[in-house]
């Protein structure tokens, strides 16, 4: 049976207990900064941790982020089910190659897109990026496994540590609609930098993931009280 007692883990060389369930955590994050409190009220407390999707599905997840680089949601839509379509129906490393790099193109995607594509379902056949050892390996190692490729950034390795890793403490700076959130939740006029996402962010060690589903959420509500 898991056990049910909280998470320790290091931040800044000292030793710091994080909560587990999702109520826990929702109480937690509004104890370290009240102008979460309203967004927790109205969402509830944040999804249960996902478990690491099978080896099969990694690659597809990451060639879906790989295309939403840098897209509105709608578009990142569009040329995904193109890119599929290109693959037969089904995306996997061999399929990827199989189409290449000038048909994925054709599907939508820019020139580092569709290489990255192509140089990831490379490493991954040949194992130098190894998809099933990801479950072993800390978030800093999988980031730096993955963004090894031309042409895939830290929020690519980020998305993919939380929906398809299921990652707990994962603090996706580089993603607007979290920076966007974080805005509205404090009500500031302008989003902040990375850099100060970054330092905002640390006093969360430990839930960080959740932190950002809250900022969606705002992003979320926000957008359909419009």
């Amino acid at each position: 049976m898991a056990s049910t007692s909280p998470t320790r883990h290091f931040c800044n060389s000292a030793l710091v207990t994080s909560p587990d369930t999702p109520a826990e955590i929702a109480a937690f994050i509004t104890r370290r900064d009240r102008s979460f409190r309203p967004i927790v009220n109205e969402v509830g407390p944040p999804p249960l941790r996902a478990r690491p999707a099978p080896v099969t599905q990694r690659y597809p997840d990451l060639v879906r982020s790989i295309t939403s680089q840098l897209l509105a949601t709608s578009a990142a839509d569009t040329i995904h089910r193109r890119v599929v379509e290109t693959c037969g129906g089904v995306v996997s490393a061999q399929s990827i190659l199989s189409a290449g790099t000038q048909n994925l193109r054709d599907a939508g995607l820019n020139r580092v897109k569709a290489q990255a594509m192509v140089d990831l379902a490379q490493d991954v056949l040949n194992e130098r990026i190894r998809l099933a050892a990801h479950g072993r390996m800390s978030d800093e190692q999988i980031v730096a496994d993955v963004a090894s490729v031309r042409g895939i950034g830290p929020w690519t390795a980020h998305m993919y540590l939380i929906f398809t890793m299921g990652r707990r403490d994962v603090w996706p700076t580089g993603d607007f609609a979290v920076r966007s959130g974080w805005s509205l939740v404090h009500h500031l006029d302008e989003a902040l930098s990375e850099r100060q996402m970054k330092i905002e962010g640390d006093r969360f060690a430990g839930v960080r993931t959740a932190v950002a589903w809250y900022c969606w959420q705002a992003v979320h509500l926000h957008r359909q009280a419009k």
